[in-house]
């Protein structure tokens, strides 16, 4: 991989977060695909679907690529690169097909575009890794672990991107719903690494 250029590619992603997403989804990818709740512009599925691609598996990328809550004008995270100049609304699926190009993952990542919490509930393969980085809105995070995490296979991973126990650091949706599911008892929990929690499904 380009590091030189996937380091010009929009997004949150860490790169050394990057590459931890890079080599779990190596290990699991062996067995079943992965899915990435949150595509913005591809950055994570640069990496995650490196990883399917060298398996010979894929990665599903889940997003309705019209921003989050804070992306939107006027918003924190607003970005006017990614505004569509006819419909006013952010659309962020031109740039992911680009990342995508660019990368040579045309036959490694499946887009799929929608809310995640509509497509998990018509989900039947069972799956090796699931990221969620999708909104950060607690009901929104709550449900995509709710709804996804079933389909974690035995021995999976299931990742959360934004991970901050300090709310100094971070808003701190994304940490209370990671606590429920290490809470569950159903998973080994990994050590944090910056702000990815790792869960692995217990056999």
């Amino acid at each position: 991989m380009d590091l030189a250029k996937i380091h010009n590619i929009k997004g949150f992603l860490d790169e050394e977060e990057a590459g931890l997403l890079y080599r779990l989804a190596l290990e699991v990818s062996k067995s079943a695909p992965c899915l990435e709740i949150g595509s913005y512009c591809g950055k994570s599925a640069i990496f995650l679907g490196t990883a399917c691609r060298e398996n010979k598996t894929v990665l599903f990328s889940i997003d309705h690529h019209t921003g989050s809550e804070e992306q939107q004008p006027g918003q924190e995270y607003f970005d006017p690169d990614l505004l569509d100049k006819e419909t006013g609304k952010i659309d962020t699926l031109r740039l992911f097909r680009k990342t995508i190009d660019d990368f040579n993952l045309g036959n490694a990542v499946i887009p799929i575009i929608g809310r995640s919490d509509v497509i998990g509930r018509a989900w039947n393969t069972p799956l090796g890794l699931i990221f969620i980085d999708g909104s950060h809105a607690y009901e929104s995070v709550l449900n995509d672990y709710q709804i996804w995490a079933k389909h974690v296979m035995p021995g999976g991973y299931l990742i959360f991107h934004d991970i901050f126990p300090d709310p100094s650091q971070g808003g701190q949706a994304p940490y209370l719903v990671y606590q429920k599911a290490v809470s569950s008892g159903m998973y080994d929990v990994q050590p944090l690494f910056k702000s990815v929690g790792v869960l692995k499904r217990k056999a």
